[in-house]
């Protein structure tokens, strides 16, 4: 087993304490009915197809908590997570930072918000300028948002981040294609914090990198968010690292979240059929636990494109009864007095 693995598994952070269970009445961060649609296929004369990429979609993140968000290629978690921030203008909705609404700000009226939502994107090799140094990059978004003062104490910041992230100021002049994915991708982190954010969209950082690099970056995070009290909405494909990682979970279905709640909870109860077939087909971490139930999924995920009626999920599952699932829309509704919350008619663990 890698060092980088060893390392993971003993700084396991306790899901019972921290900001597992509830979110304060003012959010780092939320989306309450948020949509967001694309037209594609638009020609001279035609009118395009209609993209359902999210759909209705209301969360919310604490100060210091991750949420993480699951679900198949192709669902709209990547979609999600650039709305939130506005890389993305969403379609319907509202976006709220810090209890202001942000939705319909201009350009220059975002700008110092900007500081406070930043993002850690997939391939760190893409994301960054192959022409500029790392002490380019880095002084970059202090310039522009006139952080720090004076060059001197600009240049002081930048020697911070990059010994913060795990790397020696040495390398600041150097350019990213000297460098492997891992130590890339602690740079696209730096970037990310040299503006002091207050929350991250951290879109699939560890899927380009190798497992034992993937288990350092996670502990970096989980640094970073506990020394600097950072929020994160973690997105991935690895239900183990979204587990270890998030305080709660967000499943997410074709645009839709259909089950949300302490990451434990969602991991192992997991009301929605759904969640149990994404769980169900992860890998087991643990040597020697118990196999999981499997539920295996009939049918492909219907097209964003041509969304079916009703429940989105209800052509693929094994609970849905006609006249119910295929006509109406299931919201998240509470389970009992927990905060776990599915939208399905049927739930059952």
């Amino acid at each position: 087993m890698s060092e980088g693995l060893l390392s993971l598994e003993s700084t396991q952070p306790s899901q019972s304490e921290g900001h597992a269970s509830s979110v304060p009445s003012v959010p780092v961060i939320e989306a309450i009915n948020l949509t967001r649609h694309f037209v594609v296929g638009q020609g001279l004369f035609g009118h395009g197809h209609l993209v359902h990429a999210v759909e209705d979609v209301s969360i919310a993140v604490a100060p210091g908590e991750t949420l993480g968000l699951v679900g198949e290629s192709g669902c709209g978690k990547s979609t999600l997570g650039r709305t939130l921030i506005r890389l993305i203008e969403p379609t319907r909705g509202r976006i709220c930072v810090e209890g202001r609404d942000i939705t319909h700000l201009r350009a220059f009226e975002l700008r110092p918000l900007r500081r406070r939502m930043q993002i850690i994107f997939q391939d760190p090799f893409s994301s960054l300028d192959p022409r500029m140094t790392i002490r380019e990059t880095l002084l970059e978004p202090i310039r522009i948002h006139r952080l720090h003062g004076n060059k001197a104490s600009q240049e002081t910041a930048v020697h911070q981040l990059i010994e913060r992230v795990g790397l020696k100021p040495e390398i600041l002049g150097r350019y990213p294609h000297e460098f492997s994915g891992g130590q890339r991708q602690r740079i696209g982190v730096a970037r990310a914090l040299s503006v002091q954010p207050r929350f991250i969209v951290c879109d699939e950082p560890l899927s380009a990198l190798d497992v034992s690099i993937q288990a350092q970056i996670i502990n970096l995070l989980l640094d970073l968010r506990d020394t600097l009290n950072v929020s994160y909405l973690f997105i991935s494909h690895d239900l183990e690292v979204v587990r270890y990682i998030s305080h709660r979970i967000a499943v997410m279905y074709l645009g839709r979240i259909v089950e949300i709640g302490p990451a434990e909870s969602v991991a192992t109860r997991r009301l929605h059929p759904y969640t149990q077939a994404l769980m169900g087909a992860a890998p087991i971490a643990e040597p020697g636990a118990p196999p999981r139930r499997r539920v295996v999924l009939a049918g492909d995920v219907p097209s964003p494109l041509d969304p079916p009626s009703g429940c989105a999920f209800h052509p693929r599952c094994s609970r849905a009864k006609l006249g119910k699932c295929d006509r109406e829309v299931p919201t998240l509704q509470t389970d009992g007095d927990s905060a776990h919350q599915v939208a399905c008619f049927y739930p059952g663990s």
